[in-house]
């Protein structure tokens, strides 16, 4: 996604503001950290119900990082079904982005986001294919950890009180 462009932009105002910029989400993206935001994954359980959970979040070259343990619920949904969302507010817009998780076993992906982690305070270790680390959050089960990525096909943005604004973007590929 390093350079994509919405193939197609909604505006979803009901108030006649006219549509947020991408640049300024992918901006946003772009230069605020883990740190600096909350951000939610969406999975499905087996039997169609949701599942919810914190997760840390990186963003790199057009994409959403996340790691998770292969044991956890997370995971396992993710190995049954693929389709996530992740949800989170940055300072000047809330976003929500829908697609795909696949886990990253690419070496040179691995050590380029545990390197973001490192960076916020997080000593996270590459072990071949997974991450390996002295602790994790509480629910992110004992390691080692798989990384995943999630690849956006439809992001919503929600500006907030200086921006109160509503689009849809949609990629392909």
């Amino acid at each position: 996604m390093t350079n994509r462009q919405p193939t197609d932009v909604k505006n979803l105002d009901q108030y006649g503001n006219p549509p947020l910029e991408w640049n300024q989400a992918r901006a946003l993206l772009d230069t605020q950290t883990e740190s600096d935001h909350p951000a939610w994954l969406g999975t499905v359980d087996p039997d169609g119900s949701p599942h919810a959970t914190g997760v840390g979040t990186c963003w790199y070259d057009g994409d959403m990082y996340f790691v998770s343990g292969p044991g956890t619920r997370k995971s396992r949904n993710i190995a049954g079904n693929p389709a996530v969302t992740i949800a989170t507010s940055l300072k000047g817009m809330d976003l929500v982005l829908e697609g795909n998780a696949s886990q990253v076993t690419d070496p040179e992906i691995l050590e380029k986001i545990a390197e973001l982690y490192r960076a916020e305070g997080w000593p996270v270790k590459v072990d071949g294919t997974v991450f390996t680390a002295p602790y994790t959050a509480p629910s992110g089960g004992p390691p080692p950890w798989n990384l995943y990525r999630l690849t956006a096909h439809t992001i919503y943005g929600v500006g907030g009180v200086d921006a109160p604004k509503a689009t849809r973007w949609r990629f392909e590929g």
